[in-house]
């Protein structure tokens, strides 16, 4: 039996149930396989009082400190920060918080191995906790993790030790890889551990029919994603623009949305913020857009491209992370810059000649939660 300690700060919870589905998704496979047992030490971060009564805050603080979550035990222990000021000691503030609370856990769940599910801060915390606990860890890098974090003062350093230190470390792209391995972190220490998608649900629908239900004639744009600068969604809003016979739907929320919606209003109902949505609606939505548009300047690998690939549904992206790696055939889409004029003309091709919806389906069938599952579980047994 192989006993696992999922660390992830990027979980989701009745404050932010849609935080860090992939790896709930992720987690949930592996806990399912008969030969392991998983419980998931989820640290909720707050600031002192009285900063910690802010509203911002109010959600976070309510969450339980131990509950059942979708079959798995979670824990959800505070720790101290101070928000931008306390960056660089999160980290080790999470861990000097963590260490006397795990040693009780460990004596009633012996694990084996520490699964560190996000390269900041969770991957330098669970660094010092292996070290006092004597048990292995292993970090996965997502994407941001990595690409955003690495470049601020202090915390950097931190990254790359706590990659060195690792038993093994994850990345979800090749492409990502070869990031690590650009800050010194040794390559060969890191394995390419793709994502999964569920096939069941995001799958092919009849567009048309379903597009009728959402009240839209013509061409279907999608974006999801948190609205924030990283995700491009102005790009997109400038796009439709050139595009006057479509509409576009943005999933997600953050706080780009004001000025996305004052740069949307010339063109009125034509685009429409929905909001963040459960994780659960985004098939139907995927399936019946025409194209899905997600302009970012980094990821590692997106989720929502290979599950809009799921559903059958070509997407335009720019060319970071394992963009290459995903859309590898023309059927599903295209690369393109950073750039309204570009993506304009990408989703008008695709528009003007849409490929079947089987034919990208297909490039999304390699991706499985199965496989993600079994190779999780190869990795982290390595390491003990």
């Amino acid at each position: 039996m192989l006993r696992v300690l999922t660390l992830s700060t990027l979980f989701p919870s009745p404050a932010q149930p849609t935080l860090g589905v992939f790896v709930e998704r992720q987690t949930l496979g592996l806990a399912a396989m008969d030969d392991v047992e998983v419980e998931v030490v989820s640290p909720v971060g707050l600031p002192p009082w009285p900063l910690s009564m802010h509203s911002h805050y109010a959600a976070r603080a309510r969450l339980p400190h131990e509950e059942c979550w979708k079959g798995l035990r979670v824990h959800r222990p505070r720790f101290g920060t101070l928000p931008r000021l306390g960056e660089r000691g999160a980290a080790a503030a999470m861990a000097k918080m963590l260490l006397p609370f795990l040693r009780k856990v460990r004596e009633r769940f012996p694990f084996d191995v520490i699964d560190a599910e996000f390269f900041w801060p969770d991957g330098p915390a669970a660094m010092h906790l292996s070290r006092a606990l004597g048990a292995p860890f292993s970090i996965k890098a997502r994407g941001a993790d990595i690409q955003y974090w690495s470049g601020r003062p202090g915390i950097g350093e931190q990254i790359v030790a706590a990659g060195r230190a690792a038993g093994g470390l994850l990345a979800v792209s090749e492409a990502l890889r070869g990031v690590m391995a650009d800050l010194g972190i040794p390559a060969e220490t890191i394995k390419v551990h793709r994502t999964g998608v569920d096939l069941d649900r995001f799958a092919p629908i009849e567009r048309e029919t379903v597009k009728g239900v959402l009240g839209v004639t013509g061409p279907l744009i999608v974006t999801a994603g948190a609205l924030i600068p990283r995700k491009g969604q102005q790009f997109v809003i400038e796009a439709m623009e050139k595009m006057p016979e479509a509409t576009l739907m943005l999933v997600g929320d953050g706080p780009d949305r004001k000025m996305l919606e004052r740069r949307a209003e010339p063109l009125g109902t034509r685009v429409r913020f929905l909001g963040s949505r459960p994780h659960e609606a985004l098939p139907a939505l995927l399936a019946a857009a025409d194209v899905m548009v997600l302009p970012s300047s980094s990821e590692g690998l997106a989720n929502v491209w290979v599950e809009a690939l799921a559903c059958g549904t070509p997407i335009v992206i720019t060319d970071v992370g394992g963009a290459r790696e995903v859309l590898d055939e023309p059927t599903g889409g295209r690369l393109v810059a950073r750039d309204p004029d570009a993506i304009a003309v990408a989703v008008r091709s695709l528009l003007n000649n849409p490929p079947s919806q089987d034919s990208v389906r297909r490039l999304a069938e390699r991706f499985s939660w199965d496989k993600n599952a079994r190779e999780l579980r190869e990795h982290l047994s390595s390491l003990v």
